[in-house]
């Protein structure tokens, strides 16, 4: 008897030794459980293919992504359902949950139909749909805050919404920088002030990017020298081998320079973690939002290519970043009261001349020569010299109406004259037009519908177009080694992670979309999902 009660004893202690262990935070502290969320953590990683997570597993440390792996969902099969992976979009579509063609944001800029200007993304007017965000501030009267930071504007701005504050790195000076919009009528926070007085940027002068691990463990080490890539895009101090010096860059080159190593990264999270203590976001009676876009993923992937040893280690440096950010986390608010939510906002391709050196088709097309087919058809056509084209900006191709109405041409054969020449430009997959859009014609295939969706009556051009499988596509077409932009699996295949309250760990293969994040996130909250989403529910997170 007393040897049954001893076994049940021991027995007792290992399963309290067990739980105890499985409920420690990326600190080694105890997560006590607890459904109540104080601060929700949205993460966006600009340009993470989800293969990339997956390749570099095991080589992650414990409190970054593996906290993430250990303790929540990771769902390995999300991937965008449009046309226009671009960053602008993408984080649109991530706090709003719904297609461009509904939160307004068609690119990472437009043209004027009318004039041709460029529109640029400045503030959250442009926004056509609330974000979760919004929904949240909105849901307890004010008392919600909201904050986005990133090196980029855009990947703050958009984000944070109507009614939360952003924050995005000046590359003048490294400091960082907020708009108008968000403090016209008050004075800024004292602590943006003092922040920036420390000059944190500066740290990292006459320092250079090195591997984080031995050069024998990546899967790119002998692969580091590659003639394709177009490091640091500037003219001078070029170097496409480790170790990456930022020593020789001045003033404001130097700070624009940072922004192609891991440092940049290190310092927004630094930056994050500033504003979550002086904010003291998570202390008060209503759940607040932190939305951190680590932006040097797309940097490093357009310098180098995803492909490349520059991005394979800068990923190590961002699973470090993480743990960093985690534990600060778990130190002001607590891992058990965060709701915490990574994505990316789209994949990316392989540097182009790279894949015709192995053998495998690619290349580049020059909007100039969408131009000049276009004018040439439709100038023959109509026997002048009119100029017709303002621009293209992804995926769209700008008539001018000025030189259609001057002609008093018929705008829809126009169109039909020029979506024609474009199909002749190599590597264009398809051309659709504005008329065929809005009628509703020859759009009944899926990699059509992939047009339709982020087609915008107000803001999309005459022809919308995308290009053919390993094509790039971008209006400056030769500035970057790699990009993204395209409908094809790598780049609209990203990964999402759930962790939290009330979240049990899970691998989820099913299809799901980044659209459903914000509806998922709403729920989680007990809030509205934003005015546009049209995402389902990702119910592993609500079981």
């Amino acid at each position: 008897m007393r040897r049954n009660i001893t076994i049940s004893i021991i027995i007792a202690i290992c399963v309290m030794l067990t739980l105890s262990s499985a409920n420690a935070g990326c600190c080694g502290k105890k997560i006590e459980k607890t459904n109540h969320i104080r601060l929700a953590v949205a993460i966006v990683i600009d340009q993470l293919p989800a293969e990339m997570v997956s390749r570099l597993e095991d080589r992650f440390g414990k409190g970054g992504f593996k906290y993430l792996m250990n303790n929540g969902v990771w769902y390995k099969n999300a991937r965008y359902p449009y046309v226009t992976t671009l960053t602008a979009v993408g984080h649109a579509t991530l706090f709003t949950g719904a297609t461009p063609s509904d939160h307004g944001i068609v690119g990472n800029s437009w043209l004027d139909r009318q004039t041709g200007a460029s529109i640029k993304i400045e503030d959250p007017s442009l926004l056509t749909a609330t974000t979760i965000g919004d929904e949240l501030v909105l849901a307890f009267d004010r008392q919600s805050r909201v904050f986005g930071v990133s090196v980029k504007d855009r990947g703050a701005i958009l984000p944070a919404g109507y009614l939360g504050k952003a924050f995005w790195y000046n590359q003048e000076n490294g400091e960082f920088r907020t708009g108008d919009y968000y403090y016209k009528n008050s004075a800024l926070p004292p602590w943006l002030t003092d922040w920036n007085k420390l000059k944190k940027a500066d740290q990292y002068k006459n320092k250079s990017w090195e591997l984080l691990q031995d050069k024998s463990t990546y899967i790119h080490g002998s692969s580091d020298d590659r003639p394709e890539e177009k490091p640091f895009n500037e003219p001078n101090h070029r170097t496409n081998v480790f170790p990456h010096s930022l020593a020789g860059y001045q003033d404001q080159e130097y700070y624009n320079q940072l922004c192609f190593t891991p440092f940049a990264d290190e310092l927004t999270a630094d930056f994050a973690c500033y504003l979550l203590k002086e904010e003291k976001l998570g202390q008060g009676k209503y759940t607040d939002m932190l939305i951190v876009s680590l932006s040097m993923s797309d940097y490093i992937g357009h310098s180098y290519g995803p492909e490349s040893l520059e991005y394979e280690d800068n990923l190590l440096h961002v699973d470090t970043t993480l743990a960093k950010l985690f534990k600060a986390i778990h130190q002001a608010v607590g891992l058990n009261r965060t709701l915490i939510v990574l994505a990316s906002d789209h994949g990316g391709d392989i540097v182009p001349e790279y894949r015709t050196r192995l053998g495998m088709p690619g290349g580049r097309i020059d909007p100039a020569d969408l131009k000049t087919a276009i004018n040439r058809a439709l100038q023959k056509k109509y026997k002048t010299r009119e100029d017709f084209v303002f621009g293209f900006r992804n995926p769209s191709i700008y008539l001018d109406p000025r030189v259609v109405e001057k002609l008093k041409l018929d705008i829809t054969e126009v169109e039909r004259v020029a979506a024609e020449a474009v199909m002749t430009v190599k590597g264009i997959a398809l051309a659709v037009t504005r008329t065929e859009i809005l009628r509703g014609n020859g759009l009944d295939t899926p990699m059509a519908n992939k047009l339709k969706i982020v087609f915008h009556p107000k803001r999309s051009g005459n022809i919308l177009i995308y290009q053919d499988s390993s094509w790039l596509l971008y209006p400056v077409h030769d500035q970057d080694a790699a990009m993204h932009g395209s409908p094809y699996s790598y780049d609209t295949h990203v990964p999402v992670f759930f962790a939290g309250p009330g979240i049990h760990p899970k691998v989820v293969y099913r299809a799901v979309s980044p659209l459903d994040i914000a509806v998922t996130v709403g729920l989680k909250l007990g809030i509205e999902a934003p005015s546009a989403a049209s995402g389902t529910v990702m119910t592993e997170v609500l079981e």
